[in-house]
């Protein structure tokens, strides 16, 4: 137990130490800061200093002679001790906002290089969370935490030393209570880094379980499930509210008991002090006058140190969270040196296999090839791997066997970027960002004009739909494109897929969810694509593949069948045969007069 405690002091000041490093571009200024704190640290028990000299040499002496001297002398100190103390807390504050900002494009750059696999394990809320609130506590580790802890901890040693040379006796005698304060705020400190620990616990609890539910209002309400969901959150909120308590519980015991503790050192200090005084025993009137301003000099600080140390360790707790993300390795690896600029579109599969969870396979040794121009489509039932495979090749996933190819060029060859450039998926479920049309086409690359998106959406058909929307282009979608249909927000993913000129286009269920009239009219823009394209479709409706040039018929991660349509409707108990009996056939049957 005592080792691991020591490896755990070593790993919170190597923390530390790392968190620090986020003020390296700002040195100039954390310098100041740090002589901010050594300067203040004099300046502060310069007031009772000179009290002191202005009783004893002015007031209880008789004379006012010098005494204005003393007066100017106060409030320069006063003025300055301000000066300097605004400017520390501002200039402190300005470095944690600072170093924060760079902290957050960090982890906002890092958490987009993970792999998805990453947030289908994460909740959305804890990876929130972790780049809004936490890094906002590092904030305070800078601002109230570290350097305000430096500079307490300078006060505290200049004040002790100045009361130890003007009266040591008295210093010790008004210390006696010293060790009574220090392990009442040790306690303090440890019970409150706990309470705060569930606190952040139950904040990111909070966070995840609001986000889900509220993106998942529509299925709370089909489901009526409105009363359980609200009594689930009844309960994370209690939960939140009494670890909140608990902290406050020992807040509310803590500073009475130092309040008591200062007032029994000041009783000491008047008890043997008046004493010491009267006797003529070497301690002054002058001396009993400004030890009460340096014992709340002394105490203040020492207080407002365990809750400064909390605040250190909460910084720390909230780093250690960070440094969880930006430590993840689980990246895709960028290191193609191949730019995928003027691609053919050859696609080749050689005996890829694949699995998400290292344990089962998704893709089991499957191999296909489609040349340039030439359209794949895949179909099989689900859970059969069709959209891993479009996965795997826009390199959201490694593949763990095998290889893939473009062009004769295996894909980790490419640079990412300009791979996933010349890919464009269109997805069943469709999202849309909270802003304009125009800019959710062209997902607001300044380099894409408004006539490069209005020929794309003419080309699918959307210019119909879009003109018809209040503003056009600058029509402004809610979140997620809520206050569009889903046929509309399909014609503009489709838009935004095409504005980009992909040489790769991938469709997957991409017309699932529109109705028979909007399909008609879009099913020629996408035969026209298709032409110029090598393009993967994976759709139910095989109305919408007849025409592919190859058909791959996906079973439990294998390839069951592949062909074109013709030569699998051949393949006797064919899988492929047998879909389009249960769904083409039909639908001739009811088309037929």
């Amino acid at each position: 137990m005592r080792e691991q405690k020591q490896q755990k002091k070593k790993l919170d000041l190597g923390l530390l130490a790392r968190v620090l490093q986020l003020a390296r571009p700002y040195r100039s200024l954390f310098i100041l800061c740090l002589f901010l704190a050594v300067v203040l640290a004099p300046l502060n028990v310069a007031r009772p200093m000179i009290i002191q000299q202005i009783v004893d040499n002015h007031i209880t002496g008789g004379g006012l002679d010098g005494i204005g001297y003393w007066i100017q002398l106060f409030l320069i100190f006063i003025v300055v001790n301000v000066l300097l103390r605004y400017l520390f807390i501002h200039r402190s504050a300005l470095l944690g906002q600072l170093a924060i900002r760079d902290l957050r494009i960090k982890v906002f750059k890092h958490i987009n290089s993970l792999r998805l696999g990453f947030f289908d394990k994460t909740a959305v809320g804890t990876t929130t969370t972790r780049t809004i609130n936490d890094v906002e506590t590092i904030n305070t580790l800078f601002s109230q935490g570290f350097l305000t802890i430096i500079a307490d901890i300078l006060a505290i040693v200049v004040i002790i030393t100045v009361m130890l040379i003007t009266s040591w006796k008295l210093t010790l005698i008004c210390l006696t209570t010293l060790p009574f304060l220090i392990i009442a705020t040790y306690i303090f400190k440890e019970k409150v880094r706990s309470a705060f620990q569930v606190v952040r616990a139950e904040i990111s609890r909070m966070n995840a379980f609001l986000q889900e539910r509220i993106s998942g209002m529509k299925i709370v309400q089909i489901f009526n499930a409105e009363e359980q969901e609200k009594e689930r959150f009844k309960e994370i909120n209690r939960s939140y509210t009494q670890a909140n308590l608990n902290a406050i519980l020992y807040y509310a015991v803590f500073f009475p008991v130092v309040d008591i503790i200062s007032a029994a050192a000041l009783a000491l200090m008047i008890w043997w002090g008046a004493g010491s005084y009267l006797d003529d025993s070497g301690v002054t009137f002058g001396v009993l006058v400004a030890f009460p301003v340096y014992l709340n000099m002394l105490f203040r600080p020492v207080r407002m140190l365990a809750d400064k140390f909390n605040t250190l360790q909460m910084g720390l707790v909230a780093a250690d969270r960070i440094y969880a993300i930006l430590d993840n390795t689980d990246q895709i690896e960028d290191k193609g040196n191949i730019i995928a600029e003027e691609l053919n579109g050859d696609i080749k599969f050689d005996h890829v296999g694949f699995s998400y969870d290292g344990n089962r396979d998704v893709i089991q040794d499957l191999s296909f090839d489609i040349k340039a121009g030439e359209t794949l489509a895949i179909v099989g039932s689900t859970g059969s791997g069709k959209t891993t495979i479009i996965n795997i090749l826009s390199r959201f996933y490694e593949f763990q066997r095998g290889e893939v190819l473009i062009d004769n060029t295996p894909i980790r060859s490419y640079e990412l970027n300009s791979l996933r450039r010349q890919t464009s998926i269109v997805l069943q479920d469709v999202f849309l960002f909270n802003g304009t049309v125009f800019d959710n086409i062209r997902l607001k690359d300044e380099s894409i004009t408004l006539e490069q998106v209005k020929h794309a959406a003419e080309t699918i058909g959307a210019d119909i739909y879009i003109d018809d929307l209040p503003g056009g282009y600058d029509f402004h979608i809610t979140e997620r494109g809520l206050n569009l249909s889903v046929g509309q927000r399909q014609l503009i993913s489709f838009a935004r897929a095409l504005v980009f000129d992909p040489r790769i286009l991938i469709l997957d269920e991409a017309t699932s969810s529109i109705d028979t009239q909007t399909e008609a009219v879009i099913q020629h823009a996408i035969e026209k694509l298709i032409d110029k394209r090598t393009s993967i479709i994976i759709a139910h409706r095989l109305t919408t593949i007849k025409h592919a040039d190859k058909i791959l018929v996906m079973g439990d991660g294998k390839r069951l069948e592949y062909g074109s349509h013709d030569e699998l409707l051949k393949e006797v108990d064919g899988r492929y045969k047998e879909l389009y009996e249960m769904q083409f056939v039909d639908a001739e049957e009811v088309l037929e007069p």
